[in-house]
């Protein structure tokens, strides 16, 4: 199995750094590879070296801009170079079989929702969630359930986005999981059909 993690380029504290260099040991003692994107810096460097340091493989993907910058991590098991972000996001859900965001900036923030909305769009079948370290994405779930309240979002797709605190437990709801037989269309047949005469 591989798991696609996303996640910050910068450090955001020790707690947070830690956080990621378990994450990684996990993953490898679970004998579950890491994708990820590809920097020796912050979460992304600790991640990696965790998963290494415990025997776990590690398939980087970094666009080709951010070699130039020697970003690059220098012990992956493979590092693929690829044209741009929108390349990486997508090569790198290609390659996995589940998608994990933990603690991150904009950059992570981006590769989250997009991936999660190609679930909803049943682009992919993947189970997406998010590492809550720290409650750091409390202030977002809160978010998303305004954006549920106020008509924006289903509730179906608020509840494909899968979140713990505790990562073995979320591993284990990732091996379980399975898509909602669910499209907004649903709905809109619903509201078609009831203001009908």
């Amino acid at each position: 199995m591989r798991v696609c993690v996303y996640c910050g380029s910068s450090g955001g504290g020790d707690r947070y750094l830690a956080s990621a260099r378990e994450v990684g040991a996990t993953l490898a003692r679970r004998g579950i590879e890491v994708v990820y994107g590809g920097a020796r810096v912050g979460m992304m460097g600790a991640l990696a070296d965790g998963a290494l340091a415990a025997g776990g493989r590690v398939v980087g993907v970094l666009p080709e801009a951010l070699v130039g910058w020697e970003v690059a991590h220098g012990g992956l098991t493979e590092l693929r170079v690829v044209g741009g972000l929108h390349e990486r996001k997508a090569l790198m859900t290609a390659l996995s079989d589940a998608v994990l965001a933990l603690p991150g900036g904009a950059g992570t923030l981006d590769e989250l929702f997009e991936t999660w909305t190609w679930a909803q769009l049943k682009v992919h079948a993947k189970p997406v969630g998010v590492l809550n370290v720290a409650g750091f994405f409390d202030p977002m779930l809160a978010m998303l359930d305004h954006v549920v309240a106020e008509g924006f979002l289903k509730q179906p797709y608020r509840d494909m986005l899968l979140v713990d605190d505790d990562l073995d437990r979320l591993l284990d709801r990732f091996a379980g999981y399975r898509p909602p037989d669910y499209t907004w269309s649903d709905d809109s047949a619903d509201a078609a059909g009831s203001s009908s005469p």
